[in-house]
């Protein structure tokens, strides 16, 4: 794929942005349309980017439909081309269902690696000739259960997994191209989806303050702290970042689970 003389118009390229209507997509959508960056935000329902797009009509592009499906990644290769062609790709879409790998429906799984991991490869495979030719930057949203596993997340956590696996390999098979790929793996974030999880709670405000004490800085993160990261991944100050999956977790994974706290030990 080349780039004729029309699609040259804007030599910056842009950056596409998937799950951009809210959480941490519509973080990072915000984060770069501050900077005047010329964006493709995807979701399955994009009204809430209306207004967003309306600030930049000519710099904006919104597609709606689900990631899962080939057309709307070839929509995305579309709308990237129109604004020069994609020198990036963030992909936060991404859902969370509950269960073990014994009372998981086959629905349920697929559903969840349709989005969490179809959706992932099928915008990297539409937008890679485009990265390629612009020696772009992919950063998948991973998770810290992509590196560990809460218990009853089977489906989750593995296509977190899989999905920190799709990164490294794409950094390898890319890398002579000038293409780097990274995850970003978040602890707790102030996001819809973790509402909707703690509402799940018989005791909603209890498990918010376990979510809290769980990570060593003692909050969960805002969904702006998660875009700074991505940002940075995306940009040249990253350009001997490729194939890592950087936590972005308060600490949660660097403390054993169950160790006394210096208050306890004062106690004794």
């Amino acid at each position: 794929m080349t780039l004729n003389e029309n699609e040259k118009t804007n030599e910056r390229g842009c950056i596409v942005i998937t799950g951009a209507a809210k959480g941490i997509g519509r973080a990072v959508a915000d984060f770069l349309a501050k900077r005047e960056d010329l964006l493709v935000l995807v979701d399955l329902e994009c009204r809430p980017l209306a207004q967003l797009a309306a600030q930049n009509p000519d710099g904006i592009l919104l597609v709606e439909g689900s990631v899962a499906d080939p057309q709307t990644a070839k929509q995305v290769a579309q709308a990237a081309m129109s604004l020069g062609g994609a020198r990036g790709l963030s992909h936060n879409a991404g859902i969370q269902r509950y269960g073990t790998a014994q009372d998981t429906s086959l629905e349920t799984w697929d559903e969840v690696f349709d989005v969490n991991l179809r959706g992932a490869f099928l915008m990297a495979q539409a937008l890679l000739p485009q990265l390629v030719q612009r020696r772009g930057s992919i950063v998948f949203m991973s998770s810290v259960q992509g590196l560990a596993s809460q218990s009853n997340v089977a489906a989750y956590t593995s296509s977190k997994h899989a999905l920190n696996g799709l990164t490294k390999s794409i950094a390898v098979d890319f890398a002579e191209q000038g293409v780097r790929a990274n995850a970003v793996a978040p602890g707790s974030v102030n996001t819809p989806m973790l509402d909707w999880a703690v509402g799940l709670s018989d005791n909603p405000d209890a498990l918010r303050h376990e979510i809290r004490n769980m990570h060593p800085l003692g909050r969960a993160a805002e969904p702006s702290e998660i875009a700074s990261v991505v940002s940075f991944l995306l940009s040249e100050d990253a350009a001997f970042v490729t194939g890592e999956v950087l936590r972005v977790d308060g600490g949660l994974l660097a403390r054993i689970p169950g160790a006394p706290s210096a208050a306890e030990k004062n106690d004794e």
